[in-house]
């Protein structure tokens, strides 16, 4: 159980840093094509509970062996 926690606040770490760095480089560079990885993590995220795929989740789900396997496409 513990390890699950875990996983799930390592993918919104994940997450959120993939947000933070496609802001911050559309703010530092001005380059507005930044934005796209916001829009492809926040596309993933959507579809996420549809299609029971999620790529940091299953990168965590090889890296953590030992946790359930979580939204690994079953």
């Amino acid at each position: 159980m513990k390890k699950t926690i875990l996983k799930v606040r390592a993918h919104d770490a994940i997450v959120g840093l993939l947000y933070l760095i496609s802001a911050g480089l559309t703010v530092y560079t001005s380059n507005f094509s930044f934005l796209w990885i916001a829009f492809a993590v926040g596309g993933l995220q959507v579809i996420s509970p549809f299609t029971k795929f999620c790529p940091v989740y299953a990168l965590l789900n090889k890296l953590m062996p030992g946790s359930e396997p979580i939204q690994n496409g079953k």
